[in-house]
């Protein structure tokens, strides 16, 4: 029986080019996220029932409360310049209000038997912030 040749292990003109192509693609990428700028949005709350966005409240403009119903329960949400707070709630847990005031841009409160998520968006970026939390 002939003995088998080992494959040819030496790298080719299409391994270089892979190489090339991805090494200008993490470049492109590096560029994109380097050179774009951080705009300071307004701080938006998103208010989403059953999966669903139902309405976004400019924190500027908005002060005053507002109640939102979803699955059978009910939240009245706070709105003021400085944050979002549950006032009260019917649900039986009652973690959404135990949350607080949620001020910050990435933020949220959930009602989960109620399915309703208070999420806040836009807003200034604070360099100082931690990027993750964790525990």
């Amino acid at each position: 029986m002939p003995m088998r040749r080992s494959p040819k292990l030496r790298p080719g003109a299409w391994d270089a080019l892979v190489v090339l192509a991805v090494a200008l693609l993490a470049l492109g990428c590096g560029l994109m996220l380097w050179g774009r700028e951080t705009t300071a949005e307004t701080l938006t709350a998103v208010v989403s029932v059953d999966g669903r966005e139902v309405e976004r409240v400019v924190l500027d403009e908005a002060v005053g409360e507002r109640d939102y119903s979803g699955n059978g329960y009910t939240l009245t949400v706070g709105f003021r310049p400085e944050g979002v707070t549950v006032l009260e709630a019917d649900c039986p847990t009652q973690d959404c209000v135990r949350t607080g005031t949620i001020t910050r841009s990435g933020q949220s409160i959930v009602c989960l038997p109620g399915r309703i998520i208070i999420q806040l968006t836009g807003g200034p970026v604070d360099g100082n912030a931690p990027d993750v939390v964790i525990g």
